[in-house]
């Protein structure tokens, strides 16, 4: 059984910048795909980004060019690094992982789901 862990949510304002994190443990040779989705209240689960194997990362459209993932393959932990964040990115963040990658609007495919961690950005 695989366990996430997210660390690193919080308040900022807008423009500012938070780190996110994702430490998973267990049966982690099946975490080969790790992902990020969000969830803010009255709004559907929506999918910010998700790396593979290959270590080659996809991004939504909403976050391009201002959040990038990384992936430590050996310590099995991804880094999901917030920059110019805007109030609209105000949200519980969920950290998901499976053997392989699904796209984004197929999230609950993901077998593996941490508990979530708060990310508030404040006009």
């Amino acid at each position: 059984q695989v366990q996430l862990v997210e660390s690193g949510g919080g308040s900022v304002q807008a423009g500012g910048s938070l780190r996110l994190s994702c430490a998973a443990s267990g049966w982690t040779y099946n975490t080969v795909c790790m992902a990020w989705y969000r969830q803010s209240p009255g709004k559907e689960r929506e999918g910010v980004a998700r790396i593979g194997d290959y270590g080659i990362p996809t991004y939504a459209d909403s976050v391009k060019g201002r959040f990038t993932l990384s992936k430590d393959t050996a310590k099995n932990t991804v880094t999901l690094q917030m920059n110019s964040l805007k109030p609209e990115d105000t949200a519980v963040y969920y950290c998901a992982a499976d053997f392989t990658c699904w796209v984004f609007a197929s999230g609950s495919r993901y077998k593996y789901w941490g508990q979530g961690t708060q990310v508030t950005v404040s006009s």
